[in-house]
């Protein structure tokens, strides 16, 4: 009850911190007339103190009266980012969109595909529900896919890359996450004895998460669900990895 208590408390504290933060930044005065690199120095001021909201009215600003100035690119680049920490995740994505259609041989293609995996990485994230305590592993992971793919295409793409070595963490994270979820959706269709369902989520965690501390548990699923099933060969295969990786297993004696 004390934690619960607690918890509630940091939820109340956040949303009154959420609430300040939002009336500052609605003091947004409009875009004055100015030159665009004077636009420029107003808007990266606004993004070192953390005003995303005045940075993105700023750039968009830039954006709209110079899009084919100079500095065009790199407005863009940093409206981006600015989308990504105001937790504006769509328009952040049709921007990163926009800009990779627009613009595919860009030096800092990199960093806009890394930009684009940190924005669906932040949309797999709950606030409420991580101070709540409660277990995400059966949400939609599409986001995370799509970071992950972002990821990889770092990692093969550009591997000098400087976002290269986070990307290979933030993989594994992802990976983490998506090995979760295929275990309970696998968990889902055993309890409800649909075998064949349940096998199979078990066998893709196992092709493509390996290794993950989803393994184990997955190879179980299909043990048993193969044992239903009455495939004897596919439950002996299944039995054998498990007894190569796992010999402790309660499953391997039986």
């Amino acid at each position: 009850m004390e934690k619960m208590t607690i918890k509630i408390m940091c939820l109340t504290l956040v949303l009154g911190l959420t609430a300040c933060s939002g009336t500052n930044e609605k003091e947004i005065e409009k875009v004055p007339d100015k030159s665009a690199q004077a636009l420029f120095s107003d808007a990266r001021t606004s993004l070192d103190n953390g005003l995303y909201q005045k940075a993105i009215q700023i750039l968009s600003a830039i954006d709209s009266r110079y899009p084919y100035g100079p500095i065009s690119h790199q407005v863009q680049l940093d409206l981006i980012y600015a989308y990504y920490k105001s937790g504006d995740a769509a328009q952040g994505i049709a921007l990163t969109d926009r800009f990779l259609r627009l613009n595919p041989t860009h030096a800092n293609l990199d960093y806009v595909y890394y930009m684009r995996a940190l924005i669906n990485v932040a949309t797999q994230e709950n606030l409420f529900q991580d101070l709540a305590g409660i277990d995400r592993s059966d949400r939609d992971p599409t986001a995370a896919r799509e970071a992950f793919k972002d990821l990889k295409l770092i990692i093969e793409k550009y591997p000098e890359s400087k976002y290269a070595a986070d990307s290979r963490q933030r993989m594994l994270a992802i990976k983490s996450r998506l090995a979760k979820y295929e275990l309970s959706v696998a968990r889902y269709y055993l309890k409800r004895e649909a075998y064949v369902s349940s096998a199979n989520r078990g066998k893709y965690i196992v092709e493509y998460f390996s290794p993950s501390p989803e393994t184990e548990q997955a190879l179980e699923i299909m043990i048993l669900c193969y044992d239903e099933l009455g495939l004897e060969d596919l439950r002996v295969n299944a039995k054998q990895v498990l007894a190569a990786n796992y010999p402790n297993n309660p499953l391997v004696a039986n």
